[in-house]
């Protein structure tokens, strides 16, 4: 079953139980995946790729802007962009955990032959597609970095 159909699944859902916190996230998600796939030059279904990177931009938006919020004291507006986040985290995989991140990257730098932090580049680029949705790039540059400059 395609992210679409899920999320097309899921508003039936949210709309028959009266959650309009649900629904308004999930027609966040449903609208970005109809902007990709109407896009000019796009083929109209969209691949698990694309969709994963759909959702992972939409959780950092989210989180993004929940944490401008609280620090603003906005608290009803961090509300709001925390229980949306929650709810497009369940359509993405499962995060990593800290040991299971530095376990991959190692992998991928033993694979890669990098062994000194020039050689970052090179391992980000292998990272990044490996690790997409499973993990923050700017985890992946850290803990990156702190791997190759042990």
């Amino acid at each position: 079953m395609s992210l679409k159909q899920k999320v097309d699944s899921e508003i039936k859902s949210a709309m028959i139980a009266k959650d309009k916190d649900r629904l308004r996230a999930l027609r966040a998600v449903k609208s970005l995946i109809l902007l990709e796939e109407t896009k000019g030059g796009a083929a109209g279904e969209l691949s698990e790729d694309e969709e994963m990177k759909i959702l992972t931009k939409a959780a950092k938006q989210r989180k993004d802007s929940a944490d401008i919020y609280k620090e603003q004291n906005r608290e009803d507006l961090y509300a709001v962009e925390m229980a949306e986040l929650s709810i497009i985290q369940e359509f993405l995989p499962k995060a990593l955990t800290d040991e299971e991140l530095t376990q991959a990257i190692q992998e991928i730098i033993a694979q890669t032959g990098a062994s000194s932090p020039k050689e970052m580049g090179k391992v980000m680029g292998v990272a990044s597609k490996q690790l997409a949705g499973k993990a923050d790039g700017k985890a992946i540059a850290d803990k990156v970095k702190a791997l190759l400059n042990s």
